[in-house]
């Protein structure tokens, strides 16, 4: 947990704590089924995920989050739902506040792009075991209808410790 002798903790990421990055996850939902993508480059390559990322001077997290899913699949998401906001820590002194956003409509036809090859799964067969290790714990419930609030520290690929809660109250934690 530590980077050049700084150890990073659940504690330290409170109301005092700056991300380097503020960025977005937009999760495309049409009935059962789910839009994802496998990342080609960037933080995250090779795994799946939700189409997202970093926030550009000036521009709203709204605005983020549609146009980070039209330059990763070619398509324009309607009426993002804001479902909640996670910060994560890395040991290597990375961080990152991301917003997380659900749509259930959307124009146009996935593509795949230089960042991003879409993925069509069930929302029942969702393959968590290629994705991050936080999303099993989160997402569901997400697409439940649940918001979520979360802290996460991470070296690498390996969450070392975590801290999630969602609008119902449920708080659970490891």
């Amino acid at each position: 947990m530590s980077a050049g002798g700084k150890k990073y903790s659940l504690a330290q990421i409170d109301a005092s704590w700056t991300a380097v990055h503020q960025a977005t996850l937009l999760f495309v939902v049409a009935g059962d089924n789910i839009l994802l993508i496998r990342k080609k480059r960037g933080l995250g390559a090779g795994k799946i995920n939700g189409p997202g990322g970093k926030l550009d001077p000036g521009e709203t997290i709204v605005a983020c989050a549609v146009r980070e899913v039209q330059e990763e699949l070619g398509i324009t998401p309607f009426s993002p739902k804001a479902m909640g906001e996670l910060r994560f820590q890395f040991a290597d002194g990375y961080s990152i506040h991301v917003h997380v956003f659900v749509a259930n409509e959307f124009s146009g036809q996935p593509i795949e792009t230089d960042e991003a090859i879409p993925l069509w799964f069930t929302t029942a067969g969702i393959p968590y075991h290629e994705m991050w290790a936080d999303d099993e714990i989160w997402l569901p419930r997400v697409l439940a209808g649940e918001t979520v609030s979360g802290r996460f520290v991470f070296d690498g690929d390996t969450m070392l410790a975590h801290q999630v809660s969602f609008s119902d109250g449920l708080s659970p934690s490891a």
